[in-house]
C-alpha cells in the first residue's frame, strides 16, 4: 500500500473482516422494489451515476440495499471476525492476512495469532521475525512486518487500542485507504466506503452495466460507491459488510450464481444481456517459478529454525543460482531476513 492497501488489496474469493456490524434489527425497511431499474427523476430518490465508459443506468440505491441486507442476514457465513468479542484489534489483524489471501487459508493462522497476541501491545512486545514466523504460509509476507509496526504504533500513540478514528487509523503503518475504512466501518460501524475487487465487482456489474471494474480503483468508482451507501451509519457499515459477502459468494469473477442473486432483477449487466469485457485484460497471478516461490522456500527454512541458518541450507532450496540470490536480496532489502556474519541470516529480531 506505499500503504499495504496498493498492492495487496484483497483480490481472492473468501470475504473482508465485515465484523462487527449492527444486527439485522437496525436496518431499516427497504421500500417495495420493481422487478428492473426505475427511470431517473424519481422524487427524493438519488440517481447512481454510471462509471465512466459503461451505460448509465439510473439505479435508486434504496432498490439494492433491502434485498442485499436481507439475503446477507439470511446467508452471512459465521467467520470469527465477525464476532463482537473479535473486537477491533481482530477486525484489523484478519484485513491484513484477507488481503490477496482466501478464508480457508486464513482461518487456522488467525485463530492461533489471536490466541498468541491478543492485543496490539502482545504483538508489539514480540520481535518482528515473530510475527513472520507465525504468518506461515498466508503469502505476501511482508504484511506481517506492516502489521507488527501498526501493533507498535497503536502500542505508542493510543495506548494500545486500535483508534476509532478514520484519519488516525489512515496515519497508522501499513494502512491506506480500504484497511483504513474496512476497520472504522466493520469494527465501529461507521459509514465508509469499503472498496475491495468483490465490492467493486458487485457495483460494476449491479450498478454500471459493465462485467469488471478497472484493473486499479478509480475516482469513479469511489464516487459510486459513496452514492449507494445508505445515509445511516449502522445501515451503512451492514451495507459494506453485505455487498462483499454477495461478491465473495455469488457475484464472482468467473462463476457469477444469477440465480442465488437478491438484485439480479436489477444488475445493469444481467439486464444487458451480459456483455462481454472490453477493457483491458484481466491481470493474472503465476506462482511457479516465480521469485515469490523461491522467496517462500528461503522463508520457509528460516522459520523452521530458532538459531540463525547457514547460506549453504539456504542453498539447497533452489537449483538456480543467480534467481536464488535475488530472492535472498530481495528479502534482505524487505526486512523480512537480517544476514550476520560469516554467511548466516535470520528472521528480523528488531
Amino acid at each position: 500500500m506505499t500503504s499495504i492497501d496498493a498492492p495487496l488489496t484483497p483480490a481472492v474469493p473468501g470475504t473482508s473482516a465485515a465484523s462487527a456490524v449492527p444486527a439485522a434489527s437496525t436496518v431499516p425497511a427497504a421500500p417495495q422494489a420493481s422487478a428492473a431499474p426505475r427511470a431517473s427523476g424519481v422524487p427524493g430518490t438519488p440517481v447512481v451515476p454510471a462509471v465512466a465508459g459503461a451505460p448509465e443506468v439510473p439505479t435508486p440505491p434504496a432498490e439494492l440495499h433491502g434485498p442485499v441486507l436481507a439475503w446477507f442476514d439470511r446467508h452471512a457465513r459465521d467467520l470469527p471476525w465477525r464476532h463482537p468479542e473479535a473486537g477491533a484489534w481482530g477486525v484489523m489483524v484478519s484485513e491484513f492476512m484477507l488481503q490477496q489471501t482466501p478464508v480457508v487459508r486464513v482461518l487456522p493462522v488467525y485463530e492461533q495469532w489471536l490466541a498468541r497476541w491478543p492485543r496490539p501491545a502482545d504483538l508489539a512486545a514480540d520481535a518482528p521475525g515473530e510475527a513472520v514466523r507465525a504468518w506461515g504460509r498466508l503469502g505476501y509476507p511482508r504484511r506481517a512486518l506492516r502489521l507488527h509496526a501498526a501493533a507498535v504504533a497503536i502500542t505508542e500513540r493510543h495506548g494500545g487500542d486500535v483508534p476509532s478514528d478514520h484519519g488516525q487509523l489512515l496515519a497508522l503503518p501499513g494502512i491506506g485507504e480500504y484497511t483504513a475504512a474496512a476497520v472504522a466501518s466493520f469494527a465501529y460501524g461507521q459509514r465508509h466506503a469499503v472498496l475491495d475487487t468483490n465490492v467493486r465487482r458487485v457495483f460494476a456489474r449491479a450498478a454500471s452495466g459493465v462485467q469488471y471494474p478497472p484493473n486499479a480503483t478509480t475516482a469513479a468508482e469511489r464516487k459510486l460507491a459513496r452514492a449507494l451507501l445508505p445515509e445511516d451509519e449502522p445501515t451503512a457499515a451492514r451495507w459494506a459488510a453485505a455487498s462483499m459477502e454477495l461478491g465473495a459468494l455469488v457475484c464472482t469473477a468467473k462463476n457469477e450464481d444469477c440465480g442465488r442473486c437478491p438484485i439480479s432483477g436489477r444488475c445493469a449487466w444481467r439486464l444487458a444481456g451480459k456483455p462481454a469485457h472490453d477493457g483491458p485484460p484481466r491481470r493474472g497471478q503465476t506462482y511457479a517459478g516465480t521469485d515469490r516461490q523461491v522467496r517462500g522456500r528461503l522463508l520457509a527454512v528460516l522459520r523452521e529454525s530458532r538459531e540463525p541458518v547457514a547460506q549453504a541450507a539456504l542453498d539447497t532450496v533452489w537449483d538456480e543460482p543467480v534467481q536464488r540470490a535475488r530472492a535472498l536480496d530481495g528479502l534482505v532489502a524487505d526486512g523480512l531476513v537480517e544476514p550476520l556474519e560469516d554467511g548466516f541470516y535470520r528472521l528480523p529480531v528488531s
